[in-house]
This record gives structure tokens, C-alpha cells and sequence, in this order.
């Protein structure tokens, strides 16, 4: 089969039988790692390639592709992460399909997508590309882009959600809390994300994760901190004002917390990356009975650790929710010392679930030693979007 012809419109493609699902996951895997150290240029051939092929997806995207390049490689390392654990990527699947709609992205686009995908990874990997890696990459992205389409075709809900920003207080130099008050509530659950656009970085999504509750008032409280590099967060930061008009995307993620699970829960949030963990606790303490959570919170110094108060206050009423600062800076405040990596290795996690949220290598560092201390993966959470 050749890059060619990955998706042609028509009925849903069977699902491989388990012996080639199987084998697709070990030829994808396998080939992936011969690319996996030169993600970037495999993200500039990709792109290349599909605005070569479909001039008018270009428009689609701001004229910075940088983040969109970083998106797109964290999008293909999720995916095949999770290639064969389909009751996780298939909701994933579904609401990355939904969420495209807010590019206009319709199920034509998908062929070019593919094409450009299968180039890429064909150009870069050398004498490793064979025609039966091929056939796997093409075979498992044809069932993936089928998800997403009918995930997009069967939403019934607008493609993003106008918003007002009606609160704007700035925390420190580089820290924002920002309130906006949607025209209809967002049906996210705690600790789910959303992408948004804003008036001062138009066509630039950037996603930010609600830190409260999802209440009938409409109101999403987002924390923002300034990123090396990040056109979005500078602009928040700096100059998001009241009276400014968002849209915001389909809700994203999967972190969350059964309260019916025997399991008790640990969280462990870097900086920002608190606000899916915040609004999951918010939730919770409307309950009696819950999991025990035991939430890590972690910063460079004291001042990092911008909502921690709060979160003691929590706990003093809620028996079940206990926090931990950690910091990597000496500090005689009582927080452990250490990176949050550290600080949860120390102990023994194997009977919790898992919740990670922070900057992408914390997220690394964090997963790598809890499966060191013999976490097992499937009780590990975190979403390739929640800090961007």
C-alpha cells in the first residue's frame, strides 16, 4: 500500500485481526525508534510536504509553526505509546477529532495528512522503511483517522465556545490568573484541558487547563505562566485584559479521579500544571467519602508554589486530601528538598493511581522513576497537551 492512498473516503475499514494488530504495533514501534532522535526535522518534512500537496492547509495555521511542530511530534509519541491499549487512545482519538474542527479541518484533509505523515517517517528513516512498515503505519493511520472523523462528524456541539474575559490578576512577573466567562458553560470535566485562541495571537491555540470546577456560571479560571519561547503565554501574562473575546475548543484529557476505585489516588503537579489537580480537588470536596489523594506539589522556590496556601486550607477540611510541598531550592519551609522526581521515589506508589501534570520534562523525569519503583504503567496518567 503506498503513502498515496492512506484514507479515500468509504465504509469504515475492518479492524485488523489481533495477530496483525500485533504485528502493526511492533513494526510501528520498531521503525519509530530509528526517527525518534530527529523529530524535528521529521516535524519540518511533514508540514512541508502537506502545504505542498494541500496549499489551503496553510491557511489553517499561524504563520509561527513552532509550537504546532511540537504539538504534532508530543500527538504521534502519545498515540503510539498507546497503540495498543485501544480503551485509552480511542478516547483520545475522539477528542483530538473534535477539537480539529475548530482549524475547519474536514475529512478531506485527512488523505493529505496521512500522505505527508508516512513521507516523513519514510524520509528519515533510511534502509529501515520496508513495504511491510509501510503497510503498518498506513493500515493503523487509516483506523486512526477513521476515529477522529466520525468522533468530529457525530458532535453535535459548536466547534469552539466564544468567552469574555472578565478577570485578569497578576500573580508575579511571569504568573497570571485569568477568568473568563463563556456565552454557554464548556461541558469539560475536572482536570480535562481546552485549546484557546485569543485576540493578541490570532490563529495561535494555545491549551490551558481550568482550574476550578466546571460550574453553571460559565466561568473558567486558567493560571497562566510565561514559557521560553511561548508567543501565547507573553501575551496572557503581559497584556490579556478585561473585555477581551476567546474562543475555546472541545474539552480534552483524561485525568480524573474514580471515586468508586478502591484505589487511593497520588498527584503530582509542577507549577502551572496544578490547575487539572486543583479543579479535580475542588470537585472532590463536595463529597464525604473519597480515595485518599496525596498531591506533591512542586516549584523551583517558595514563591512557584503560588497557590499552596489554599491548597493547605483544603486540606484542613478534608481528611482525605493531603499536600506536600517539594522544592529544588533550599528552603526552611518544611517542603521537601528535590525535584518532584525525586521526592516521589522516595516512596512506594505501586497500589495508587497516578495523576502527572507540569512541563514536559517533568512529566518524563516523574513517569521514568515511578516506573523504576515498580509503578505499573497502565496506573500512570498524564496528557501530551496540559502545558504547552
Amino acid at each position: 500500500m503506498s503513502a498515496n492512498a492512506v484514507l479515500s473516503p468509504g465504509p469504515r475499514p475492518n479492524r485488523p485481526t489481533p495477530e496483525r494488530a500485533s504485528q502493526m504495533v511492533h513494526l510501528i514501534r520498531e521503525s519509530w525508534t530509528g526517527v525518534e532522535a530527529r523529530t524535528d526535522e521529521v516535524a519540518r518534512f511533514f508540514y512541508a510536504m502537506l502545504f505542498s500537496i494541500a496549499p489551503r492547509t496553510r491557511e489553517l495555521f499561524a504563520a509561527n509553526m513552532e509550537s504546532q511542530r511540537d504539538r504534532l511530534m508530543r500527538a504521534l509519541v502519545h498515540i503510539i505509546q498507546m497503540i495498543d491499549r485501544p480503551d485509552d487512545l480511542l478516547p483520545f482519538l475522539h477528542q483530538l477529532g473534535r477539537d480539529h474542527r475548530k482549524f475547519g479541518v474536514v475529512s478531506e484533509h485527512y488523505e493529505a495528512v496521512g500522505t505527508a505523515l508516512l513521507a516523513a517517517i519514510k524520509k528519515h528513516s533510511g534502509t529501515d522503511w520496508t513495504q511491510q512498515v509501510e503497510r503498518a503505519w498506513a493500515e493503523a493511520y487509516t483506523v486512526l483517522a477513521t476515529a477522529m472523523i466520525s468522533a468530529a462528524n457525530e458532535d453535535n456541539g459548536p466547534a469552539w465556545y466564544d468567552g469574555e474575559v472578565i478577570g485578569h490578576t497578576r500573580l508575579t512577573r511571569d504568573l497570571a490568573v485569568i477568568r473568563v466567562q463563556t456565552d454557554h458553560p464548556v461541558p469539560y470535566h475536572p482536570g480535562q484541558y481546552v485549546s484557546v485562541e485569543v485576540p493578541q495571537r490570532p490563529r495561535l491555540w494555545r491549551y490551558l487547563t481550568p482550574a476550578n470546577q466546571p460550574g453553571e456560571d460559565g466561568v473558567l479560571e486558567f493560571h497562566v505562566r510565561t514559557v521560553d519561547g511561548g508567543w501565547v503565554s507573553r501575551a496572557l501574562v503581559g497584556h490579556a485584559q478585561r473585555g477581551d473575546r476567546w474562543r475555546i475548543g472541545s474539552p480534552m484529557g483524561q485525568l480524573h479521579v474514580d471515586r468508586e476505585f478502591e484505589r487511593d489516588v497520588l498527584m503530582v503537579a509542577g507549577g502551572t500544571g496544578l490547575a487539572p489537580m486543583r479543579s479535580i480537588v475542588e470537585d472532590l470536596a463536595q463529597y464525604g467519602q473519597n480515595p485518599r489523594v496525596r498531591l506533591y506539589y512542586g516549584g523551583y522556590a517558595p514563591e512557584d508554589l503560588y497557590d499552596l496556601a489554599n491548597l493547605q486550607r483544603v486540606a484542613m477540611t478534608n481528611p482525605w486530601f493531603t499536600v506536600t510541598p517539594v522544592l529544588e531550592e533550599p528552603a526552611g519551609t518544611g517542603a521537601e528538598q528535590g525535584t518532584l522526581a525525586e521526592a516521589v521515589a522516595r516512596h512506594d506508589w505501586s497500589q495508587h493511581e497516578v495523576l502527572i501534570a507540569g512541563s514536559p520534562a517533568m512529566v518524563r523525569a516523574t513517569v521514568s522513576k515511578l516506573l523504576v519503583t515498580g509503578v505499573p504503567l497502565d496506573q500512570i496518567h498524564y496528557d501530551p497537551f496540559a502545558l504547552d
